[in-house]
C-alpha cells in the first residue's frame, strides 16, 4: 500500500508515515480506504440506477443578487428567499462575503449586520401603530414574577458574569432612541418659536 499524507499538521513529514503506522497510531484511521467495508461505496459507482431524471438539479432564478461564498462557483441550485438583506445590514452582510468562510471578518461582519438588523426593525417599529415594547418583549417582567433576581444568586450561573452588561445592551439602545427624539423634538420646538417671534416683528 502506498504511503497516505495527513493534512492535520502544520509542517509536512519527511517521509510522510505509512497508513500501517497511521492506523496504528490512531484508532480507526483509514477505515473506508476500503471499498468493501464503506457503507456508501454502491452509491459512489458509476452507471448505478438512482432514479434521478438529471444529471443536474434545475437551477432556482435569482431574482436579486444573493450572497455566496468564495469557496463556491456558483450558488446551490436551491437557496433561502424569506428575507432578503436590505439596509445598512444587507450592505454589511454583502460585504461580508467578500472574505472567505474561514477568515474571523467574514463571520464578524456577519454577527454584527444581525446587531444593526436588529436595530433597522426597532425603528421601523416606531413607525407603526404597535410598536416594539421593551418592557414585555425583553423579559424583564419575569424577573420579578418568577424568581428571576433570586436565581441569579448561588445556582452557579455562568450567565451571573456578565450580567451587568444586560441592561447596557437592552436598555441602551431605546435610551439612546429617545435621547435622539427628544433633541430632534426640543430643535423643531426651537426653530417654530424663532420663527414665530420674527413673523411678529
Amino acid at each position: 500500500m502506498t504511503d497516505t499524507a495527513t493534512p492535520y499538521i502544520p509542517n509536512k513529514r519527511i517521509p510522510p508515515k505509512s497508513a500501517e503506522e497511521l492506523r496504528a497510531q490512531i484508532p480507526g484511521w483509514g477505515a473506508d480506504l476500503d471499498p468493501a467495508d464503506r457503507p456508501s461505496y454502491p452509491r459512489e459507482q458509476p452507471g448505478i440506477e438512482t432514479g434521478a431524471r438529471w444529471d443536474f438539479p434545475e437551477r432556482q432564478p435569482e431574482k436579486w443578487p444573493r450572497e455566496r461564498s468564495v469557496e463556491h462557483a456558483f450558488l446551490p441550485p436551491v437557496f433561502g428567499t424569506s428575507t432578503p438583506s436590505a439596509g445598512v445590514s444587507g450592505a454589511i452582510r454583502r460585504y461580508a462575503y467578500k472574505y472567505s468562510e474561514g477568515r474571523a471578518a467574514h463571520w464578524l461582519l456577519l454577527m454584527g449586520a444581525d446587531r444593526v438588523d436588529a436595530g433597522e426593525h426597532h425603528l421601523k417599529s416606531l413607525a407603526t401603530l404597535r410598536p416594539d415594547n421593551p418592557i414585555t418583549e425583553t423579559g424583564v417582567v419575569s424577573e420579578f414574577r418568577g424568581g428571576g433576581f433570586r436565581s441569579r444568586f448561588g445556582q452557579d450561573r455562568a450567565d451571573v458574569n456578565h450580567q451587568w452588561m444586560d441592561p447596557i445592551i437592552v436598555a441602551g439602545p431605546w435610551v439612546l432612541a429617545a435621547a435622539g427624539l427628544a433633541a430632534a423634538y426640543k430643535t423643531l420646538r426651537k426653530e417654530r418659536t424663532q420663527s414665530d417671534a420674527r413673523s411678529a416683528t
